[in-house]
């Protein structure tokens, strides 16, 4: 591609790329489609968006294009690379000058600067990070920002490798720019704080940002960049220096106000500072031992006495409470029972606890938590009256309990109070004893206390359980509490009923029950099962007297919930509503609502049910197949309830019957349909291939492969996993045909793995489907490469050798450990082999196999000896508990699937020490040892050592 001639042209592509006008948009999209593996195309991309004077909207088009042409083609492995020449020059003019002024696009720049950097520094980048360093020095503020912006992506990227060899590399990179880092932090700091003193909010703003940035790539090679970081004096420094720098940016807080722009980066920079020493103590707790009394002593000071007051904010005091709860909770801080088994570095650190964690101090983080953190606030009171759904959702946090200051405050209560319970039981025992028996209601302080007092006696339950007598309690107080009407009251009789149910299942008398039901009959709504016979018969008799739609829909919800509660147990109750089900679904044709209610009791009842739902098939299959078929009306009301009713059909059915098998007629135009409705689809179709793979997919394997070679044309990423999930279950029911009957979807994942896939859950699922076919059916996947060298024009070896490294490169992506495994596995099948591709990627079959041994082997503390914790030998039919849901069919056949999966049948141990051994003796001696030596001594160490006695 000539670039005088191409720019014009590709500038024009890319300005129609831009329109909003999809006549214009499409065909231009597909032009850049075509160019994206054309020799010269980065590199007028790269001359595009370097130009200032070009619109903004294509400049960002062109970075784009550029960032995810590395992810497919800069790798010399992948199909259509970049050559080496067209790539030394674009590395060269990536960092020629670090001046964009687009705020989004200078991101974009250093986020695809940084993903070269991954892949190429240093060996075929050397000039990187001394440009970088270098170009932060600048008196230009605009470049040194850009420059400091790269170097933190950079970094950022570097870090994250986790191959010993890319580790050994930034280990190297973080001893060697460390100094210079820490200098340009400090530099950026001091000139902050100078120009906060004197006012200058403008420049203040800039270097504040500056200071954020160096501290982003100070955090990654300090958290990322030593082996043994306490060895390091720069290192030390630094961290012991950010304790001050904090109570700087503290103190300056109190003089920026809140609405000014450096305000937010000023606490975002603080937060910063607390990540800092949050992540250095999770990666290095043994290096953290000399900052554990200071941090200690920093964050109870702010948090827990006035030093803090009128400075800290909430997200300031969750990262404190955060680190004081990491400290108290650290496995590597905790003696053994037998102290002689503790390292010295243990005995040294919790000493350290002990000496810090006196009776004061506890009583008074115990006192403040409880009548401080703990009172309901006048702004939760008021949400509560207003929005009672949204404070109960604010109040607990949701997922985000790390980020949320009152859920953060209840588990730094119960983590200190499990560690400290016989210094801290006492003080909570007096502050439940100096509670006033009676409340003055006008008094809304004392209720509040009392609140926060029975909230920290619930959230302690199970370390009170000897000091509390709470079956007196409940008689003698509490009782009469919850049956205080008054309005102003409420918080007390909520807490009241929260704390029992936090006591009921570690100390209550069960002939207390009774007094408790009668007192919280309108919220149990008699659901127990001393009841359970004669209130589901009134139930059941409300439901065919009444004659209003909406009261039959509110009673069958009521049943529902009572199905739901007690399970099982409803099978000596059910007969009549059986029969009945029929005549209500007939009579309410016109009452889609009303239907609607009955699926939802239908699919509560076939739980509760289980196997024996299959007598209710010839009422329950028709009521499926009208729910979930889209060319009848009534779909639009019943689909999704259908759907699920299906779902709960098959994962309790015992057996496969032709007209369970008949009703998935239904389901190529619901995969046709695209909707919100899939993910329900995609677990029917796991459903039915767990049920009876053989039959189902004799019947319907080829009509499903095309289904999903259209949806994966135009579908979610979330969509595409699950997608691929179905052809990874069916791989693992049936090895042999399940690859032949999805052969046409396997190329696209065998191009994805090589093309190295930029969405990890979808690599991820890529390798886990590859992994099953080369370990399970060896055969296919020789066909399978030979076809893609074919299609590709490559050699076989040489498509065989891209996948190896790709999938070594890219195992991160995979989290789960069964696929982990797998992986390892499928690559060790590959061996025994004289093959001098296999052979040279044998180092990184040998890491893979490490990292597998390392996820599955636990080590027996009686023989001292390593098993594989996934072997499976047999299947038990588990013990359930009352509280437990019992195990659907469909449970039990994936535990029998398991018993055949060589995740769990083949010992990874074992199958390592016989595939080294087959190589060993078709190598020789001397070939096999010239191999070992490519693999990373500390690799070869880990190996030994998990092989020991084999």
């Amino acid at each position: 591609m000539d670039l005088n001639s191409a720019s014009t042209i590709v500038l024009r592509v890319l300005t129609q790329a831009t329109s909003q006008d999809t006549a214009v948009l499409k065909p231009a999209e597909e032009q850049l489609k075509q160019w994206e593996t054309q020799p010269g195309f980065y590199s007028v991309l790269l001359n595009i968006f370097t130009n200032h004077t070009l619109d903004v909207n294509v400049r960002w088009l062109a970075v784009l294009y550029f960032k995810n042409g590395i992810d497919r083609y800069w790798r010399r492995v992948a199909p259509h690379a970049l050559s080496e020449e067209e790539k030394t020059t674009l590395r060269a003019g990536l960092i020629t000058n670090f001046n964009e002024p687009v705020n989004q696009i200078a991101t974009q720049i250093s986020v695809l600067i940084a993903k070269v950097a991954r892949v190429d520094c240093p060996r075929q980048w050397p000039e990187l990070i001394p440009t970088l360093l270098e170009s932060v020095k600048v008196q230009d503020d605009l470049r040194q920002h850009r420059a400091l912006l790269t170097f933190y992506h950079v970094t950022k990227t570097l870090a994250s490798k986790r191959l010993a060899a890319d580790r050994k590399l930034f280990y190297d990179l973080a001893s060697g720019i460390y100094s210079f880092a820490c200098s340009l932090w400090n530099h950026h700091t001091d000139t902050f704080l100078q120009q906060v003193c004197t006012g200058d909010e403008a420049a203040a703003t800039n270097s504040l940002e500056r200071t954020l940035l160096s501290l982003k790539v100070l955090r990654k090679l300090t958290v990322h960049g030593f082996v043994e970081p306490h060895w390091s004096v720069e290192v030390m420094g630094f961290l012991h220096a950010v304790f001050e720098r904090l109570k700087q940016f503290l103190e300056c807080s109190r003089s920026i106000r809140a609405e000014n722009v450096c305000r937010d980066r000023l606490e975002k920079t603080i937060i910063l500072f607390t990540k800092v020493l949050l992540d250095f103590l999770d990666q290095h707790p043994f290096s953290f031992t000399p900052l554990i009394q200071r941090s200690l002593e920093f964050a109870v000071s702010y948090v827990f006495t006035e030093a803090g007051e009128g400075i800290v904010f909430e997200r300031f005091i969750v990262q404190c409470m955060n680190l004081i709860k990491m400290i108290v909770k650290n496995y590597a801080y905790k003696p053994s029972k037998n102290i002689e088994d503790s390292s010295p570095e243990t005995l040294e650190a919790h000493k350290i606890k002990t000496a810090f964690f006196t009776y004061p101090t506890l009583m008074e983080i115990c006192r403040r938590l409880v009548t401080h953190y703990f009172l309901l606030t006048k702004e939760e009171l008021i949400m509560w009256e207003e929005d009672p759904e949204g404070f109960t959702v604010e109040e607990t946090g949701g997922d985000s309990w790390k980020y949320s200051l009152r859920p953060c405050t209840e588990v730094l209560f119960i983590d200190i109070f499990h560690e400290y319970n016989q210094t801290l039981t006492p003080v909570l025992l007096e502050m439940v004893h100096s509670l006033p028996g009676s409340t003055n209601m006008e008094d809304t302080s004392a209720i509040l206390i009392k609140d926060a007092v029975y909230n920290a006696v619930g959230l302690a339950a199970y370390e009170l359980f000897d000091s509390v007598d709470f079956d007196q309690w409940f008689k003698n107080q509490l009782l009469a509490e919850l049956q205080v009407s008054h309005n102003r009251y409420k918080p007390i009789r909520r807490r009241v009923i929260w704390l029992i149910g936090q006591w009921i299942s570690v100390k209550f008398k069960s002939d207390l029950r009774p007094m408790l039901y009668e007192a919280i009959r309108n919220l149990l709504q008699d659901q127990d099962l001393v009841y359970l016979e004669s209130m589901f018969t009134l139930l059941f008799q409300l439901l065919q007297e009444v004659t209003q739609c909406d009261t039959k829909m509110h009673v069958l919800h009521v049943l529902s919930c009572v199905i739901e509660r007690v399970n099982m147990q409803i099978r000596p109750y059910v007969g009549c509503l059986v029969q009945y089900l029929p005549l209500l679904w007939k009579q309410s044709e016109e009452h889609n609502m009303l239907r609607c209610a009955i699926l939802t009791t239908l699919i509560h009842l076939v739980q509760g049910l289980g196997a024996d739902s299959k007598n209710l098939y010839p009422f329950l299959l028709p009521v499926i197949q009208l729910s979930t078929d889209v060319s009848q009306p009534p779909h639009v009301y019943l689909l999704e309830d259908g759907l699920e009713l299906w779902l709960v059909t098959l994962e309790n059915s015992p057996c496969l019957t032709p007209e369970l098998l008949r009703v998935f007629q239904n389901m190529s135009a619901l995969l046709e349909l695209s909707s919100e409705n899939l993910k329900n689809c995609f677990k029917i179709i796991n459903a039915y291939i767990f049920l009876s793979s053989s039959e189902f997919l004799q019947m319907y394997a080829a009509d499903l492969c095309r289904s999903f070679c259209e949806l994966l044309k135009d579908i979610t990423t979330e969509g595409q996993v699950q997608v691929l999930k179905v052809v990874e279950n069916v791989l693992k029911v049936n090895p042999v045909l399940g690859p032949q009957m999805f052969q046409p979807l396997l190329p696209s994942i065998f191009r994805g793995i090589i093309d190295g896939e930029r969405y990890p859950v979808v690599m991820s699922t890529y390798l886990g489907i590859m992994g099953r076919v080369l370990l399970q059916n060896a055969s296919f996947f020789s066909l399978l490469l030979s076809q893609m060298a074919r299609e590709l024009g490559q050699e076989l070896d040489q498509i065989l050798g891209n996948v190896i490294e790709m999938w070594v490169d890219r195992m991160d992506n995979i989290t789960q450990p069964e696929r982990r495994k797998l992986s390892a596995l499928a690559l060790l099948s590959l061996l025994p082999s004289l093959n001098s591709v296999i052979q040279d990627k044998f180092c990184g079959i040998i890491n893979i196999s490490v990292e597998g041994l390392h996820d599955v082997m636990t080590e027996d503390p009686e023989t001292g000896t390593y098993k594989d914790c996934m072997l499976i030998s047999h299947f038990e039919e588990p013990k359930v508990t009352e509280d437990e849901e019992p195990p659907t069919e469909q449970d039990k056949r994936k535990k029998m699937l398991a018993l055949k999966d060589p995740v769990h049948t083949v010992s990874l141990q074992q199958f390592i020490y016989e595939k080294l051994k087959a190589q060993q003796e078709l190598l020789g001696e001397q070939g096999f040892q010239a191999l070992m030596e490519t693999v990373d001594t500390e690799i070869v160490a880990q190996l030994q050592e998990f092989l020991q006695g084999f």
